[in-house]
């Protein structure tokens, strides 16, 4: 069973709608950083490849990479995370700034690291080694007590409300339940989910997770749309959320919600880096159901959205044109 088609002229009509859109993004913000060089040689002390540094560049990722993409689609976004005072998060900041968004709702917590994930590549964009710095506890009640404060600030005026919980301390019981508390009839709350976290996102409006991640908290394997179909009712019920999709890769995504159940095929024509497919994914359909899209028309729209970053390599960004010109 498939979704319908969008039409040409509605998603011009939506894509529209999208510039000044107010989104709230609450989350894990984190930076992806990038040591570039050539390799030419395996180490003589041990089996691994030595990389002769070249260069090195940083990208927004996590909480950060789904409020670049909401602003590269012409939305007004606010941004609620937690940094570390260090080098990383003073490079987050500034990258933030250069894409445009505010820095206001950041919380700066002393005795955490700024979450940052550096990957060693070659040239040719094979990754060789990855270094990950963080503390995924949840964050002390004093920061929690700031980072609720600016969810309440920040999300009285919004027209969509987005969680990305990467499991890195931003996303505790009392901050999801301050989110949930602020969505209304005509506001979207949408959650790309971590599974530990499956029972804070009871009255979410959509939850995204991926086949991985939908397998592992139904423990029921997904190798069809039947498959895909009983395991998104299931995770319905259990969260208690209006609506599930989950993203399947190569196999698209499945939609269930009351109004509309079905699969999507994937618009991707080249792969060349699933990284931060996801926060494209629940950015693009967080700001098409603010403009007034269905379920099924925002999951269109976002697997669109995909299907160009996956194109990319790292963190990656769509604009407005760009998908326009999918259609």
């Amino acid at each position: 069973m498939r979704l319908p088609p969008i039409g040409a002229d509605r998603v011009r009509d939506l894509v529209r709608r999208l510039p000044g859109l107010r989104v709230l993004v609450i989350g894990d913000v984190m930076l992806d950083r990038f040591l570039v060089g050539t390799v030419s040689r395996i180490s003589p002390e041990a089996p691994v490849p030595v990389v002769r540094f070249r260069h090195e560049y940083s990208r927004l990722g996590g909480a950060a990479n789904v409020a670049a993409n909401l602003a590269a689609l012409g939305g007004q976004v606010s941004i609620v995370g937690v940094t570390g005072r260090d080098e990383a998060g003073r490079r987050l900041r500034a990258r933030l700034e250069a894409a445009g968004l505010p820095l206001s709702g950041l919380v700066e917590d002393p005795d955490r690291p700024t979450t940052e994930k550096v990957r060693i590549v070659t040239e040719r964009n094979q990754q060789v080694a990855r270094v990950d710095y963080e503390n995924d506890a949840d964050i002390g009640d004093a920061v929690e007590t700031q980072v609720l404060d600016r969810v309440r600030a920040l999300g009285s005026t919004a027209n969509a409300l987005l969680v990305s919980d990467y499991l890195k301390g931003a996303v505790t019981r009392a901050v999801m339940s301050g989110v949930v508390g602020l969505r209304k009839t005509d506001v979207p709350l949408l959650v790309d989910p971590k599974i530990p976290h499956l029972d804070r996102y009871r009255g979410a409006t959509l939850v995204t997770p991926n086949t991985l991640e939908a397998e592992a908290a139904t423990h029921r394997r997904i190798a069809s749309d039947e498959d895909a179909r009983v395991v998104s009712a299931e995770l319905r019920t259990r969260i208690g959320c209006d609506a599930v999709l989950i993203t399947r890769g190569e196999q698209g995504m499945w939609l269930s919600s009351d109004d509309a159940e079905g699969g999507i095929p994937a618009a991707a024509r080249e792969v060349s880096d699933v990284t931060g497919a996801g926060d494209t994914v629940v950015a693009t359909l967080a700001l098409a159901l603010a403009a007034g899209a269905t379920l099924s028309e925002a999951a269109l729209l976002a697997n669109h959205a995909a299907g160009i970053v996956v194109a990319r390599f790292g963190t990656a960004t769509v604009s407005a044109d760009e998908l326009l010109a999918q259609f």
